[in-house]
Protein backbone atom coordinates (compact mmCIF):
# COMPACT_ATOMS: atom_id res chain seq x y z
CA UNK A 1 0.00 0.00 0.00
CA UNK A 2 1.50 3.22 -0.55
CA UNK A 3 2.12 5.80 2.04
CA UNK A 4 -0.05 8.79 2.43
CA UNK A 5 2.56 11.48 1.06
CA UNK A 6 4.52 8.99 -1.12
CA UNK A 7 4.68 10.35 -4.95
CA UNK A 8 2.05 8.71 -7.36
CA UNK A 9 4.33 6.81 -10.25
CA UNK A 10 3.51 7.29 -13.72
CA UNK A 11 5.34 6.23 -16.33
CA UNK A 12 3.47 8.08 -18.69
CA UNK A 13 1.95 11.34 -17.83
CA UNK A 14 -0.63 10.41 -20.00
CA UNK A 15 -1.62 7.71 -18.20
CA UNK A 16 -2.79 9.53 -14.73
CA UNK A 17 -5.73 8.20 -13.00
CA UNK A 18 -8.18 10.30 -10.24
CA UNK A 19 -5.51 9.55 -7.48
CA UNK A 20 -3.05 11.67 -8.75
CA UNK A 21 -5.14 14.77 -7.37
CA UNK A 22 -3.55 16.99 -4.43
CA UNK A 23 -0.73 14.72 -5.00
CA UNK A 24 3.21 14.73 -6.14
CA UNK A 25 3.53 12.67 -9.09
CA UNK A 26 6.72 11.29 -10.41
CA UNK A 27 6.55 10.83 -14.16
CA UNK A 28 8.33 9.02 -16.57
CA UNK A 29 7.28 11.43 -19.06
CA UNK A 30 9.82 14.21 -20.46
CA UNK A 31 9.17 18.20 -19.46
CA UNK A 32 7.46 19.53 -22.54
CA UNK A 33 4.37 21.77 -22.12
CA UNK A 34 2.18 19.40 -23.25
CA UNK A 35 3.10 16.91 -20.40
CA UNK A 36 3.42 20.23 -17.79
CA UNK A 37 -0.49 20.61 -18.60
CA UNK A 38 -1.35 17.52 -18.23
CA UNK A 39 0.19 17.52 -14.86
CA UNK A 40 -1.67 20.65 -14.21
CA UNK A 41 -5.11 19.56 -15.79
CA UNK A 42 -4.86 16.27 -13.52
CA UNK A 43 -4.86 18.52 -10.19
CA UNK A 44 -1.33 17.33 -9.09
CA UNK A 45 0.10 19.24 -6.35
CA UNK A 46 3.42 18.88 -8.10
CA UNK A 47 5.27 17.15 -10.59
CA UNK A 48 8.79 15.56 -11.56
CA UNK A 49 9.39 14.84 -15.05
CA UNK A 50 12.61 13.54 -17.04
CA UNK A 51 14.82 16.30 -18.80
CA UNK A 52 15.31 14.08 -21.73
CA UNK A 53 19.24 15.27 -22.52
CA UNK A 54 17.01 18.73 -22.62
CA UNK A 55 17.67 19.02 -26.08
CA UNK A 56 16.99 21.75 -28.16
CA UNK A 57 15.73 25.08 -27.17
CA UNK A 58 15.53 23.26 -23.89
CA UNK A 59 12.12 21.48 -24.85
CA UNK A 60 12.90 18.78 -22.04
CA UNK A 61 11.79 21.33 -20.11
CA UNK A 62 10.09 23.50 -21.42
CA UNK A 63 7.32 22.70 -19.11
CA UNK A 64 9.00 23.53 -15.87
CA UNK A 65 8.91 27.43 -16.62
CA UNK A 66 4.95 27.09 -17.81
CA UNK A 67 3.87 25.11 -14.58
CA UNK A 68 5.60 28.18 -12.25
CA UNK A 69 3.33 30.32 -14.37
CA UNK A 70 0.42 28.33 -13.80
CA UNK A 71 0.90 27.83 -9.68
CA UNK A 72 2.39 24.83 -9.88
CA UNK A 73 6.22 23.31 -8.13
CA UNK A 74 8.13 20.91 -10.73
CA UNK A 75 11.53 19.67 -11.21
CA UNK A 76 13.30 17.56 -14.20
CA UNK A 77 15.08 14.52 -12.85
CA UNK A 78 18.88 14.29 -15.43
CA UNK A 79 18.69 11.73 -17.81
CA UNK A 80 21.68 10.30 -17.42
CA UNK A 81 21.07 9.26 -14.17
CA UNK A 82 17.39 7.57 -14.78
CA UNK A 83 16.24 6.22 -18.12
CA UNK A 84 13.47 7.89 -19.51
CA UNK A 85 9.69 6.71 -19.52
CA UNK A 86 10.20 4.73 -15.79
CA UNK A 87 8.89 6.32 -12.96
CA UNK A 88 10.52 3.83 -10.91
CA UNK A 89 13.76 4.00 -11.82
CA UNK A 90 13.71 7.97 -11.01
CA UNK A 91 12.44 7.47 -7.38
CA UNK A 92 15.53 4.86 -7.05
CA UNK A 93 18.43 6.78 -9.25
CA UNK A 94 16.87 10.27 -10.39
CA UNK A 95 19.02 13.05 -10.06
CA UNK A 96 17.61 16.60 -10.13
CA UNK A 97 18.80 18.41 -12.70
CA UNK A 98 16.07 21.60 -13.13
CA UNK A 99 13.42 22.84 -10.69
CA UNK A 100 11.30 25.84 -11.56
CA UNK A 101 10.70 28.89 -8.80
CA UNK A 102 7.95 27.40 -6.93
CA UNK A 103 9.64 23.95 -6.60
CA UNK A 104 13.42 26.49 -5.73
CA UNK A 105 10.78 27.75 -2.87
CA UNK A 106 9.85 24.45 -1.37
CA UNK A 107 13.91 23.24 -0.90
CA UNK A 108 14.06 21.53 -4.41
CA UNK A 109 17.29 21.96 -5.88
CA UNK A 110 20.15 20.37 -8.46
CA UNK A 111 21.57 17.16 -7.31
CA UNK A 112 19.74 16.01 -4.53
CA UNK A 113 17.68 12.11 -5.28
CA UNK A 114 14.54 12.46 -6.55
CA UNK A 115 12.74 10.58 -3.26
CA UNK A 116 13.93 13.65 -1.44
CA UNK A 117 12.90 16.45 -4.12
CA UNK A 118 9.41 14.36 -3.54
CA UNK A 119 9.42 14.78 0.12
CA UNK A 120 10.00 18.20 0.13
CA UNK A 121 7.57 18.94 -2.79
CA UNK A 122 4.74 17.07 -0.82
CA UNK A 123 4.70 20.71 1.35
CA UNK A 124 4.18 22.30 -2.20
CA UNK A 125 0.81 24.74 -1.88
CA UNK A 126 -2.16 22.74 -4.44
CA UNK A 127 -2.51 25.19 -7.56
CA UNK A 128 -5.74 26.91 -7.73
CA UNK A 129 -7.57 27.50 -10.51
CA UNK A 130 -8.31 26.07 -14.39
CA UNK A 131 -5.82 27.06 -17.19
CA UNK A 132 -6.16 26.98 -20.90
CA UNK A 133 -6.25 24.24 -23.01
CA UNK A 134 -2.54 23.00 -24.57
CA UNK A 135 -3.63 21.17 -27.48
CA UNK A 136 -0.74 18.52 -29.06
CA UNK A 137 -0.70 18.85 -33.26
CA UNK A 138 -1.89 15.79 -35.76
CA UNK A 139 -1.15 16.95 -39.18
CA UNK A 140 -1.58 14.93 -42.53
CA UNK A 141 1.04 15.63 -45.81
CA UNK A 142 1.09 14.01 -48.91
CA UNK A 143 4.45 15.10 -50.51
CA UNK A 144 4.02 15.26 -54.73
CA UNK A 145 4.26 11.59 -56.13
CA UNK A 146 3.89 10.15 -52.46
CA UNK A 147 2.29 6.76 -52.34
CA UNK A 148 1.72 7.10 -48.36
CA UNK A 149 0.82 10.09 -46.09
CA UNK A 150 3.00 11.98 -43.93
CA UNK A 151 1.54 12.01 -40.59
CA UNK A 152 3.06 14.10 -37.56
CA UNK A 153 1.60 13.75 -34.43
CA UNK A 154 3.18 15.44 -31.28
CA UNK A 155 2.43 12.40 -28.90
CA UNK A 156 2.41 8.65 -30.12
CA UNK A 157 -0.45 8.22 -28.46
CA UNK A 158 -2.65 10.31 -31.27
CA UNK A 159 -1.38 7.57 -33.69
CA UNK A 160 -4.78 5.92 -35.24
CA UNK A 161 -6.43 3.25 -37.40
CA UNK A 162 -6.13 5.03 -40.26
CA UNK A 163 -2.34 5.77 -39.67
CA UNK A 164 -1.56 2.21 -40.18
CA UNK A 165 0.70 1.47 -43.51
CA UNK A 166 1.61 5.34 -43.43
CA UNK A 167 4.71 7.00 -42.15
CA UNK A 168 4.36 8.13 -38.91
CA UNK A 169 6.61 10.80 -37.29
CA UNK A 170 6.61 11.76 -33.73
CA UNK A 171 7.47 14.23 -31.04
CA UNK A 172 7.29 11.82 -28.73
CA UNK A 173 10.87 9.95 -26.75
CA UNK A 174 11.69 6.75 -28.35
CA UNK A 175 11.72 4.51 -24.77
CA UNK A 176 9.71 1.32 -24.84
CA UNK A 177 6.90 1.51 -21.82
CA UNK A 178 7.41 -2.53 -20.15
CA UNK A 179 7.82 -4.69 -22.57
CA UNK A 180 5.15 -5.08 -24.28
CA UNK A 181 6.29 -4.47 -28.05
CA UNK A 182 2.59 -2.94 -28.62
CA UNK A 183 3.55 -0.13 -26.15
CA UNK A 184 6.09 1.16 -28.94
CA UNK A 185 3.38 1.97 -31.34
CA UNK A 186 -0.89 1.32 -31.29
CA UNK A 187 -0.84 0.52 -34.53
CA UNK A 188 1.05 -0.56 -37.35
CA UNK A 189 2.79 2.49 -39.37
CA UNK A 190 5.19 1.66 -42.40
CA UNK A 191 7.62 3.30 -40.49
CA UNK A 192 7.80 5.44 -37.18
CA UNK A 193 10.44 8.13 -35.84
CA UNK A 194 10.95 9.58 -32.73
CA UNK A 195 13.10 11.42 -30.82
CA UNK A 196 16.02 9.91 -28.46
CA UNK A 197 15.89 11.77 -25.71
CA UNK A 198 19.14 12.00 -24.64
CA UNK A 199 20.17 8.63 -25.94
CA UNK A 200 20.17 5.37 -24.16
CA UNK A 201 16.85 3.57 -23.68
CA UNK A 202 15.37 6.78 -25.36
CA UNK A 203 15.99 4.08 -28.57
CA UNK A 204 14.14 0.66 -27.19
CA UNK A 205 11.08 1.13 -29.19
CA UNK A 206 12.95 0.46 -32.27
CA UNK A 207 13.56 -3.59 -31.34
CA UNK A 208 10.18 -3.76 -30.26
CA UNK A 209 9.20 -2.02 -33.43
CA UNK A 210 11.79 -4.00 -35.59
CA UNK A 211 9.89 -7.15 -34.32
CA UNK A 212 6.53 -6.36 -35.52
CA UNK A 213 7.80 -5.15 -38.83
CA UNK A 214 8.13 -1.51 -38.69
CA UNK A 215 10.78 0.30 -39.96
CA UNK A 216 11.34 2.80 -37.23
CA UNK A 217 14.07 5.77 -36.41
CA UNK A 218 14.83 8.11 -33.69
CA UNK A 219 16.29 11.59 -34.06
CA UNK A 220 18.70 13.18 -31.79
CA UNK A 221 17.03 15.45 -29.03
CA UNK A 222 20.16 18.23 -29.27
CA UNK A 223 18.68 18.49 -33.31
CA UNK A 224 15.20 18.55 -32.48
CA UNK A 225 12.33 19.82 -30.12
CA UNK A 226 10.93 16.55 -28.34
CA UNK A 227 7.06 16.84 -28.18
CA UNK A 228 7.11 18.37 -31.52
CA UNK A 229 6.77 15.91 -34.45
CA UNK A 230 6.83 19.20 -36.75
CA UNK A 231 10.64 19.70 -35.19
CA UNK A 232 10.97 15.90 -35.42
CA UNK A 233 10.48 16.32 -39.54
CA UNK A 234 11.72 19.16 -40.15
CA UNK A 235 15.05 19.84 -38.46
CA UNK A 236 15.13 16.11 -37.11
CA UNK A 237 18.82 14.65 -37.80
CA UNK A 238 18.53 10.49 -37.48
CA UNK A 239 20.69 9.19 -34.45
CA UNK A 240 19.73 5.75 -34.46
CA UNK A 241 17.47 2.79 -36.95
CA UNK A 242 16.52 -0.56 -36.80
CA UNK A 243 17.61 -3.15 -39.50
CA UNK A 244 13.67 -2.59 -41.31
CA UNK A 245 14.60 1.32 -41.64
CA UNK A 246 18.60 0.61 -42.73
CA UNK A 247 17.19 -1.79 -45.30
CA UNK A 248 15.01 1.30 -47.07
CA UNK A 249 18.15 3.18 -47.16
CA UNK A 250 18.18 4.48 -43.89
CA UNK A 251 21.14 6.15 -42.91
CA UNK A 252 22.06 7.33 -39.84
CA UNK A 253 23.39 11.17 -39.36
CA UNK A 254 20.97 11.65 -42.42
CA UNK A 255 18.31 14.66 -42.12
CA UNK A 256 15.18 12.88 -41.06
CA UNK A 257 12.91 15.27 -43.72
CA UNK A 258 15.10 14.24 -46.82
CA UNK A 259 14.72 10.32 -45.56
CA UNK A 260 11.07 10.64 -45.39
CA UNK A 261 10.77 12.58 -49.03
CA UNK A 262 12.42 9.72 -50.37
CA UNK A 263 10.76 6.79 -48.61
CA UNK A 264 7.00 8.25 -49.10
CA UNK A 265 8.03 8.32 -52.54
CA UNK A 266 8.52 4.44 -52.89
CA UNK A 267 6.02 2.17 -53.62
Amino acid sequence: MREPDAPILADSITRLGPEAAEAVVVTGSHGGVYAAWLARKAGCRAAIFNDAGVGRDEAGIGGLAWLDAHGMAAAAIDHRSADIGDAAAMVQHGIVSHVNELAAGCGVKAGQGCTQAARLLAAAPIPDGDVETVSEAREEIVPEGAHRRVVLIDSASLVAPRDAGQIVITGSHGALFGDNPMNALKFDAAFAAFNDAGGGVGVSRLPALQGRGIAAVTVSAASARIGDARSTFEDGTVSAANPAALSWGVRIGEKLHDCVIRLAAMP
